[in-house]
C-alpha cells in the first residue's frame, strides 16, 4: 500500500497544483493583470489537448505494433495546421461575430439556427467522446495499477480507481468550467492549466525519451542500430490505410468538441493562428520525437507480452528509475485530466444549450414570467449535472467494453464518429446552398452507419449471426462488409461508407430542398464573414413590448446586467428612462447578448418568439447570389416593409391620438387656468369691495378680509409664476446660479418643505451615507425639483401607510438619485405623458394646473441633467440623473 499512497498523494499534490494554476489566472484576469494569458503561446499550447493520453502512452504501443503508422495522428493536425490555416481563420472569426458558444452552435447557427440540428450534433458528440473519455480513465487506472505493482504493493482495482478519477475531474470542471455562465467569457483558468499541462507532459516524455537513448542505450548511433534490427522496421506502410488515417486525424482535429472548443471559442485573437500554425506542429514533432525509441527498447528490455501501451511507464520502472516513472505517471495523467475537462466543458455546454434548455422552455412555456433570472439558474444547473453525467458515462462505457484489447483502438473510434461532422461544417462554411434538412439528413445517416460498423461492434453489441450473415441475413449490410466489400480494414471500411454517404445525403438533399429565408441570410455571412463579420441579419421589430423584452433579458442574463444593458441601449438611441425602442439593432445586440449564454439557436428562437422573423437587408441580398433565392428574399423584404409601414402606421397613430390627447388636455387646462384666476380674482375684489363700501366693520372683520385677499393674491401669483417659470425654461432664457452644496442637505430641506403642509403623513426613509456628496449646481432649482417629486409622492401614493425611498447612487461617472413610494404607480398607458404640460394623472386629487413635472423636466435638461419615470418598481418611481460636472472631484 505504500507505493498506492505515495501515487495517491502525488496525484492529489498535482491536482492542488493545478486547481492553483486556474485560481491564479482567473484572478489575474479580474485584476487586469491578465495580459499573458492572452498570449499566442498559451494559446498554442491550450490546442495540445489534441495530444491525450492516448497519444502520451498509446503512440508507442501503437509504434510498436504497427510501426511508423502511429505518424498520421500527428500528420493530420499538422496538415491543418499548415495547409489548411485560412479555414481555421474562417471559423474563428465566424465564431467572434455570431458569438458561438460550440461546434454545435456554429452548426445550427449556420442552418437557420435550427435547434433541431444542434441538438443532433450534441447527442452525436456525447456519444462519440464518451469512448474517448473511457479512454483517459483506463489509462490513468491502467498506469496506476503497472506502478504500484512493479513497486511490490496489491494489486489495484481498475474500477475504483477509474470511478474515483472520473470523480475528481468533474469536481474540477464543475469548479472552473461552470464559473461564467457567458460561454463567450473565456475560461481563462481552465486555458492556463492546460497549456501548464502541457509543458508536463512534453517534458515527461523527453525525460523518458532521453533516457532511454543516452542511458539505456548507448546514444542515437546505437538506437539506430536497435531500430534497424527490431521488428518495427519489417512493417510496411499501406498507402491507403495512411491516407485514410491521416484525413481521419485532420477531420478529427476540426470536428472534436474540445478541439473546437479551445481552437475557436477560447481564441481571444485570430492573430494567435499564425503563430499557432507552425508553433503546434513544432510541438507534434517533438512529442513524437522518442515514440520508436522507447518503442523498440521496450519490445527488447520487457518480457514477451508486455502491454507495448504503457512501454512510457515499465521502461523507467524496470530499469529502476521510480522517479522519472512517476514523472511518467504524471505526464500520462495530465493527457488525460486535460482531455476531458475541456471535452465535459464543451460536450455539457452543447448538452445544456440544445437540448436541457429548449425542453425546459418548452415546459414553461415562457409563462411563468419573473425577474429573478431563473434561466441562468437552470443553465448553471444544467451544465453541472451535465459535467457529471458525460463523465460518468465514459465510466459506464469503460466498463461496459470491458477494458483490454476493446479499448486499444478506441481513439480512432471516436476520431470516425466525431468525423461525421466535418461535411456539414466543410458545407455550410464554403457553400450557401446547404440546407438545413440535408445538414440534418446527412448527419443522421453517417452517424447511424458509424455506429453499426464501427462503434457498436467495439464491445461485442452484434451477434455472430448479424457479423457474419448480415442485419435480417442480408450479406450486404454486414457491419465489416458493408454492400459486399470484404477483406478491409474495419477502421478503414467504417470511415469509406460513414463519410461518403453522409456527403452524398447531405448534397442530394439541400439540392432537391430550399432553404428558408434565415438560412440562406446566414449562409451569406458564413460564406463571407470577411465581408460581412460586423454585420448579421437584422430584425424587423415593433412587434413585441420594450417591457415584455426587458422580462425575457432578465431572466437569462439577470436583473443588474439587463438593466446595463437597456439604459446603455437607450441612451444610444436617446430615449428617455431606460426602456429602448425594440428596433433592429437593438434586437440584434439583445440575440447576441442571449447566445453567449444560451447558445444562437435557443436564443433566436427566444427573441422570435416576442419578436418576429427576421428581415432582410440590401447587402444580405445580394450576398445570396441566385436568381430563386432572390425573388424570395425580395417577397420577404416586401413584407418586412409592410409591416415597417403598418409600424409606422400605428406610429401615426399614436401620434395623432397624443395630438388629440393635447388639445383635449389644452382645453382642459384653459378650463382650468380660467377657473384657477377667476376664482381668486373673484376673492379678491368682493371682499375688496366690502372693505370699500362697508363702514362699519369690525377690526377683526376687516382683518381676516385683508387675510384672505392676501392668500388669494398670492394663489394667484403662484399660478402666473409656474406659466411664467415654465416658458423661460422652455426658452432657455433662465440664468442658472452655481453653488456647492451638500445632496444630504439639500434633501433635509426639500423634504422640510415638501412635508410642511397638512397632507397625508409620509414616512421617508433614506441612507445618509451614501448621501454625503459634493454637488455643483443650481440648488434652488434642484430644490424645486426635488420638493415637487416628494409631494407628488404624499399627494398620490395610495398606500395604506405611505412610504417614500430615497436610493442615490453613482455609476458611469453619473449622479442617480431614485424617489420610490409603495403606492400603486402609475398605469402603463399614462406613463408616457406624465412630463407633458397640462396633465395631471388624477384630476381628482390634483391641485394644480399639471405644470409641475413639466417644470421638474425642464430644470433638469437646463442643469445637463435628466428625470425619467422607473416602471417595475412596485409604486411611483421618478429617478433624478445629474450629469457628470454636477460631483466635482475631491481636492
Amino acid at each position: 500500500m505504500g507505493a498506492l499512497n505515495v501515487l495517491i498523494a502525488v496525484s492529489i499534490a498535482y491536482v492542488i497544483f493545478l486547481f492553483g494554476v486556474a485560481f491564479l489566472a482567473e484572478r489575474a484576469n479580474k485584476r487586469g493583470q491578465g495580459g499573458f494569458l492572452r498570449m499566442p503561446v498559451v494559446y498554442t499550447l491550450s490546442l495540445s489537448i489534441y495530444c491525450t493520453a492516448w497519444t502520451f502512452y498509446g503512440a508507442v504501443g501503437y509504434a510498436a505494433r504497427s510501426g511508423l503508422e502511429y505518424l498520421t495522428i500527428y500528420i493530420g493536425p499538422s496538415l491543418v495546421m499548415i495547409g489548411w490555416w485560412w479555414l481555421l481563420r474562417r471559423m474563428v472569426r465566424i465564431g467572434r461575430t455570431q458569438r458561438i458558444t460550440s461546434i454545435a452552435d456554429m452548426i445550427s447557427s449556420r442552418y437557420g439556427k435550427s435547434n433541431v440540428v444542434a441538438a443532433g450534433v450534441t447527442i452525436l458528440a456525447v456519444i462519440g467522446t464518451t469512448p474517448y473519455i473511457a479512454l483517459q480513465l483506463q489509462s490513468v487506472a491502467l498506469s496506476s495499477s503497472v506502478f504500484v505493482g512493479a513497486s511490490g504493493g496489491q494489486d489495484v482495482e481498475l474500477t475504483s480507481v477509474a470511478l474515483y478519477v472520473a470523480i475528481g475531474l468533474a469536481i474540477f470542471t464543475i469548479l472552473f468550467g461552470t464559473r461564467n455562465l457567458d460561454v463567450n467569457e473565456r475560461h481563462y483558468g481552465v486555458v492556463m492549466a492546460i497549456a501548464v499541462e502541457a509543458v508536463v507532459k512534453l517534458f515527461a516524455l523527453l525525460a523518458v525519451g532521453v533516457f532511454v537513448v543516452w542511458f539505456v542505450a548507448d546514444g542515437p548511433a546505437d538506437i539506430l542500430e536497435r531500430i534497424e534490427a527490431s521488428p518495427i522496421s519489417g512493417w510496411h506502410i499501406s498507402g491507403g490505410r495512411w491516407a485514410g488515417l491521416i484525413f481521419l486525424s485532420a477531420a478529427a482535429f476540426l470536428c472534436l468538441p474540445r478541439m473546437f472548443q479551445v481552437m475557436v471559442v477560447e481564441n481571444d485573437n485570430e492573430d494567435h493562428l499564425r503563430t499557432a500554425s507552425w508553433a503546434f506542429p513544432t510541438y507534434l514533432m517533438v512529442m513524437s520525437l522518442f515514440v520508436v525509441p522507447i518503442a523498440v527498447v521496450g519490445l527488447e528490455l520487457l518480457p514477451e507480452g508486455s502491454n507495448p501501451d504503457l512501454f512510457v511507464l515499465t521502461v523507467p520502472l524496470a530499469t529502476g528509475n521510480e522517479a522519472l516513472a512517476m514523472l511518467s505517471f504524471i505526464g500520462g495523467f495530465s493527457s488525460a485530466s486535460s482531455m476531458v475537462i475541456v471535452a465535459v466543458i464543451a460536450v455539457s455546454t452543447m448538452v445544456s444549450n440544445h437540448i436541457v434548455l429548449p425542453i425546459w422552455l418548452w415546459a414553461n412555456r415562457m409563462e411563468q414570467v419573473t425577474l429573478s433570472g431563473d434561466v441562468r439558474h437552470v443553465m448553471l444547473l444544467s451544465r453541472r449535472f451535465s459535467i457529471v453525467g458525460i463523465t460518468l458515462l465514459g465510466y459506464l462505457y469503460f466498463q461496459l467494453s470491458g477494458g483490454g484489447s476493446a479499448l486499444a483502438a478506441i481513439g480512432l473510434i471516436a476520431f470516425a464518429g466525431v468525423a461525421q461532422v466535418l461535411p456539414v461544417l466543410i458545407g455550410g462554411v464554403f457553400w450557401r446552398g446547404a440546407t438545413r434538412i440535408g445538414a440534418f439528413a446527412g448527419m443522421t445517416v453517417g452517424f447511424a452507419i458509424w455506429m453499426y460498423t464501427l462503434l457498436l461492434p467495439s464491445f461485442g453489441a452484434w451477434s455472430p449471426f448479424i457479423m457474419n450473415e448480415g442485419l435480417f441475413g442480408i450479406l450486404w449490410l454486414r457491419p465489416q462488409a458493408m454492400f459486399g466489400i470484404n477483406g478491409m480494414d474495419p477502421l478503414l471500411h467504417a470511415m469509406l461508407w460513414s463519410i461518403s454517404l453522409n456527403t452524398l445525403t447531405f448534397v442530394v438533399v439541400s439540392l432537391g430542398s430550399f432553404p428558408t429565408p434565415i438560412e440562406r441570410l446566414q449562409g451569406a455571412q458564413f460564406v463571407n464573414v470577411f465581408d460581412h463579420s460586423t454585420q448579421a441579419p437584422s430584425w424587423s421589430g415593433g412587434v413585441a413590448q420594450s417591457e415584455d423584452l426587458m422580462v425575457m433579458a432578465q431572466r437569462i442574463l439577470g436583473a443588474r446586467e439587463t438593466q446595463d444593458l437597456f439604459e446603455r441601449e437607450a441612451r444610444r438611441q436617446g430615449v428617455n428612462g431606460y426602456l429602448p425602442d425594440p428596433d433592429p439593432e437593438f434586437l440584434q445586440v439583445l440575440e447576441r447578448q442571449f447566445s453567449g449564454v444560451v447558445g444562437a439557436a435557443t436564443a433566436h428562437a427566444m427573441v422570435s418568439q416576442l419578436v418576429g422573423r427576421a428581415s432582410v437587408s440590401v447587402q444580405d441580398l445580394l450576398a445570396v447570389a441566385n436568381e430563386t433565392a432572390q425573388i424570395m428574399e425580395y417577397s420577404s423584404q416586401l413584407e418586412a416593409k409592410s409591416e415597417a409601414l403598418q409600424r409606422t402606421a400605428r406610429q401615426l397613430r399614436r401620434a395623432n391620438e397624443k395630438i388629440t390627447q393635447v388639445s383635449e388636455q389644452k382645453d382642459d387646462f384653459l378650463s382650468q387656468i380660467s377657473h384657477e384666476l377667476r376664482t381668486p380674482m373673484t376673492s379678491i375684489r368682493a371682499f375688496s369691495e366690502i372693505l370699500r363700501d362697508s363702514e362699519k366693520l369690525s377690526t377683526k372683520d376687516k382683518l381676516k378680509y385683508s387675510d384672505i385677499i392676501h392668500s388669494e393674491a398670492m394663489r394667484l401669483t403662484r399660478l402666473l409664476d409656474d406659466l411664467l417659470d415654465l416658458s423661460m425654461l422652455e426658452n432657455r432664457r433662465v440664468k442658472l446660479n452655481y453653488e456647492r452644496a451638500t445632496l444630504s442637505d439639500l434633501l433635509d430641506d426639500s423634504a422640510t418643505v415638501a412635508l410642511s403642509g397638512e397632507e397625508v403623513d409620509l414616512r421617508v426613509r433614506r441612507n445618509r451615507a451614501s448621501e454625503n456628496i459634493e454637488i455643483y449646481s443650481d440648488v434652488e432649482r434642484l430644490r424645486q425639483v426635488f420638493i415637487n417629486v416628494i409631494r407628488n409622492a404624499q399627494k398620490y401614493c395610495d398606500a395604506e401607510k405611505p412610504e417614500l425611498r430615497i436610493k442615490v447612487a453613482q455609476s458611469d461617472a453619473r449622479l442617480t438619485i431614485d424617489f420610490i413610494d409603495n403606492g400603486s404607480g402609475i398605469a402603463r398607458k399614462s406613463q408616457e405623458g406624465i412630463f407633458d404640460k397640462f396633465v395631471r394623472v388624477n384630476a381628482s386629487k390634483a391641485g394644480g394646473a399639471g405644470l409641475g413635472l413639466s417644470i421638474c423636466r425642464e430644470v433638469m435638461t437646463s442643469l445637463g441633467g435628466e428625470i425619467t419615470y422607473l416602471p417595475g418598481q412596485g409604486g411611483a418611481a421618478f429617478r433624478v440623473i445629474l450629469p457628470e460636472s454636477a460631483t466635482p472631484p475631491v481636492q
